[in-house]
């Protein structure tokens, strides 16, 4: 088999992994969160959790369709047009991936995390 079809199955399974990952990461979340309602009887308390995991799954599965994107990219077919739509999903994924950050966490990437109050810096959490 030569190595140029090698590279596009990685990248296919790479591809294939990233819906994966955000397909059973969706579906996992949803069973969690429907339990966590029907435990609780508290759909809010529920919401916020649910919609976390479901980012984490997505920002997860981005990482892999990014991999796959670049690895096809590069090494199968690397023209000035073929890597200029590449830096453009990078670029969108990139920013979704931010989004998401900020959206779960509240703060950039590059920003420090706020100390709980109450948890001296370098505690160990409970």
């Amino acid at each position: 088999m030569p190595t140029r079809e090698i590279i596009e199955k990685v990248g296919a399974l790479l591809d294939l992994a990233g819906v994966l990952v955000i397909a059973a990461g969706v579906t996992l979340a949803t069973v969690v969160f429907l339990a966590r309602s029907w435990r609780d009887r508290r759909l809010a308390d529920s919401y916020r959790p649910y919609r976390e995991d479901v980012g984490k799954a997505i920002l997860l599965g981005l990482e892999f369709l990014v991999g796959g994107d670049i690895i096809r990219t590069v090494a199968v077919s690397p023209t000035f047009t073929s890597v200029g739509v590449l830096g453009l999903i990078v670029l969108v994924r990139t920013f979704l991936s931010f989004s998401l950050e900020v959206e779960l966490d509240g703060r950039w990437p590059w920003q420090a995390r706020q100390p709980v109050a109450g948890r001296s810096v370098g505690a160990a959490p409970r």
